[in-house]
């Protein structure tokens, strides 16, 4: 490989920690009207790569998210309908990466583990014991669900073309009450395979990048609820600099294919839910002859053409480094 055109590549599994924004609340994914993912939020910069140079990657981010459903739209939470739902919700994560040793060649390999802290605020129109509409609130703040990545693979299809493929896992790890509007956890696990894209242009200094994935959910024993099977994409546009500075725009989309599962899914014609989303992308990335390098990054999106889940302008900040 020429090391000219990796020289601003960041293994890209490093910002992971960037791929989950999740309502914490006694419901959770399409019930509760949120999810694992969220709009725009799960690309990082050179999504398809994992670079040759073995060691580890540290990044620690923050995603901020204040979302509603309008009052006139029913969603199901705690093991209940509401009529309007708002989050306040911010995730506090930080991830490991590890990239294999390998030889010289086409194929990468890469390990990473997050651990995340979330902080919710949970308020809901719920139906009170005389048939009337009433306001319940509640919040949590804790440790949230573990995730991580046994192995993921990264393939150089060429100096400027770069693919990925990982299957990302995240664990019930977290405390949880069905009873609660607000959980730190959510009480299911998910699986989601993922494969990134990543074209340089320019010499390097314009990427694009995509990635694909699902989240498969299983089943809240506790609430009987299963969501159904969302697909998701995400894309990346970033233009960088000489100076470090890059700027650029990124884009998601999120469609459940399936309806949800349960009786009261079954109320709600099951709940399918989908999203759009566009915003802009700041980002910086400084490397040392020694090879360590940092890189911060910026995003704000806001979401459209929403359905079946809350709506809102998510905004995150991520600072990686490497030694």
């Amino acid at each position: 490989m020429n090391e000219v055109r990796f020289r601003r590549v960041r293994p890209a599994m490093a910002l992971l920690a960037l791929t989950m924004l999740v309502l914490a609340g006694g419901a959770q994914a399409t019930e509760g009207a949120l999810g694992r993912s969220i709009t725009g939020m799960q690309i990082t910069p050179y999504a398809g790569v994992i670079p040759p140079e073995p060691g580890f990657q540290w990044s620690l981010s923050y995603i901020g998210y204040d979302g509603k459903i309008s009052g006139s739209r029913s969603a199901p939470i705690a093991g209940r309908v509401s009529l309007g739902l708002e989050a306040d919700v911010s995730l506090t994560a930080a991830t490991g990466v590890y990239v294999w040793p390998t030889k010289t060649g086409r194929w990468n390999f890469a390990s990473m583990l997050t651990v995340p802290y979330i902080d919710a605020d949970i308020d809901a129109g719920l139906q009170g014991p005389l048939g009337n509409q009433i306001r319940v609130s509640d919040s949590a703040s804790n440790l949230f669900d573990v995730y991580f990545a046994p192995f993921i693979a990264g393939y150089h299809i060429s100096e400027v073309e770069h693919v990925s493929m990982g299957l990302y896992v995240y664990a019930p790890t977290a405390k949880y009450n069905p009873d609660n509007l607000a959980n730190p956890g959510l009480n299911v696990w998910t699986l989601s395979p993922s494969v990134g894209y990543t074209h340089l242009f320019q010499q390097g200094t314009l990427e694009f990048s995509v990635l694909g994935a699902f989240d498969w959910y299983s089943r809240n024993d506790d609430t009987d609820y299963k969501n159904g099977l969302v697909l998701r994409t995400d894309a990346l546009l970033v233009k960088r600099t000489p100076s470090g500075w890059g700027f650029g725009a990124a884009a998601g989309w999120i469609q459940q294919v399936q309806d949800d599962d349960s009786d009261l899914a079954d109320q709600l014609n099951g709940f399918k839910g989908r999203s759009w989303g566009v915003g802009p992308v700041l980002t910086y990335g400084k490397k040392w002859s020694g090879g360590e390098h940092l890189d911060i990054s910026f995003r704000y999106i806001s979401e459209f053409s929403v359905r079946n889940r809350f709506e809102g302008d998510p905004w995150s900040v991520s600072i990686s480094a490497g030694f």
